[in-house]
């Protein structure tokens, strides 16, 4: 079994550490999480049943150790600087986990770089391409032919349509729909529940049915 420790706490980290115990269970991955590296909760407290092993800045001891990592870290103000900060801890590609529930449809032509996380429920169409660390969570359904640019998280039951050209750290809301053949720039967001059926620029931020701009990302 690989150790896992996973950049973050309770929300998308917590969720996705339990659906990797749960893989496990089901003899359907070679994953373990180990536990979490976290600034505010302290060592040896744990979060949602998984101890905290020591501070984000610490995982390149963790890392010469032999544990994995998943980024949960993101924030839509500042998310450019948050994975920068990611960036400079120099984990490197071969030290980051990729995990697919055992419930999740992927076609067999889906490309994952490494950090990828498709969770429990998630339908996956051919020829899409996941930039590392792209985080799909659970039953979102991602069309056909896309290239999804690192650092994306795709929230719950999101339906992202074919063809599309999204770029790095973007957000993608609960629930939310995007229309095919569109452009999404870095860092931009889509809210919960928006229909988006133009391009988005950098740092823009969409919301509502149909999705009209709200401001830039601070």
């Amino acid at each position: 079994m690989r150790k896992v420790l996973i950049l973050g706490g309770l929300g998308n980290g917590s969720v996705i550490a339990n659906a990797i115990t749960h893989a496990g269970r089901l003899g359907a991955t070679d994953l373990e999480c180990a536990g979490f590296l976290n600034d505010r909760t302290p060592v040896g407290e744990l979060i949602d049943d998984y101890p905290v092993l020591g501070t984000v800045a610490e995982a390149p001891k963790f890392r010469d150790q032999g544990y994995l990592f998943i980024n949960t870290i993101l924030r839509i103000d500042g998310q450019s600087e948050r994975l920068n900060l990611f960036e400079q801890l120099g984990i490197g590609d071969e030290s980051l986990a990729t995990f697919v529930h055992p419930s999740a449809y992927v076609a067999p032509n889906v490309r994952m770089e490494p950090g990828t996380v498709i969770m429990p429920q998630v339908c996956v169409s051919p020829g899409t391409h996941f930039d590392r660390g792209c985080l799909v969570m659970v039953a979102a359904t991602i069309g056909h032919d896309n290239e999804i640019g690192e650092f994306t998280h795709i929230a719950a039951q999101a339906c992202v349509g074919s063809y599309l050209k999204i770029g790095r750290g973007v957000h993608i809301g609960l629930n939310s729909t995007i229309r095919e053949n569109l452009v999404i720039g870095d860092y931009a967001t889509i809210g919960m529940g928006a229909v988006l059926t133009k391009d988005v620029g950098e740092r823009e931020i969409w919301v509502g049915n149909p999705a009209k701009f709200l401001r830039k990302a601070e």
